[in-house]
């Protein structure tokens, strides 16, 4: 028997142990990307970018803290501060960044009003309706969820909400 016969004979051998250890554990996306990446690539890392670990903290806070009946709202937070600037600047802290883009919200009948508009379209796409907008001078239709004056006090709110 030669060397080579040996190492196959080795390597069925291994192959075999290693399909036996793992009949027996359940398989997990973390061990999933640990193979992608390659032996030795995840010593200590994440395989999440920083960033992306802070617009995950965002979207999950949004979640579990606003109240809002149809979604669109967090949903259309949690977009505008994907690779913002300011989330970047913030990366360590990210829902201060959260904390800052509503208070410039706030700050701004333009950005509140064109973050109404777009919460009507996302409301509108969702529920298969047409969206209501607000118009000046005019009152609220009744049937329609997001109102300059809704979102402020659901932006005041969450900024309530938020830790310090």
């Amino acid at each position: 028997m030669n060397n080579d016969d040996r190492e196959d004979q080795r390597s069925e051998a291994d192959a075999d142990v290693e399909r036996e250890i793992r009949e027996g554990r359940k398989f997990s996306a973390k061990e999933a990307m640990a193979r992608l990446a390659g032996p030795g690539a995840m010593k200590g890392a994440s395989p999440v970018s920083r960033p992306q670990q802070a617009e995950i903290e965002i979207g999950t806070w949004l979640r579990s803290h606003m109240k809002d009946p149809s979604g669109a709202l967090p949903v259309l937070l949690h977009r505008q501060l994907k690779g913002s600037a300011l989330l970047l600047e913030e990366l360590d802290q990210p829902l201060a960044a959260l904390a800052l883009h509503c208070q410039k919200l706030l700050a701004s009948d333009y950005l509140l009003n064109d973050l109404v508009r777009e919460a009507d379209v996302e409301w509108a796409r969702a529920m298969g309706e047409r969206p209501f907008f607000d118009r000046a001078g005019s009152p609220d239709h009744p049937g329609d969820p997001y109102t300059v004056a809704s979102v402020r006090k659901a932006l005041i709110e969450l900024l309530e909400q938020l830790p310090q």
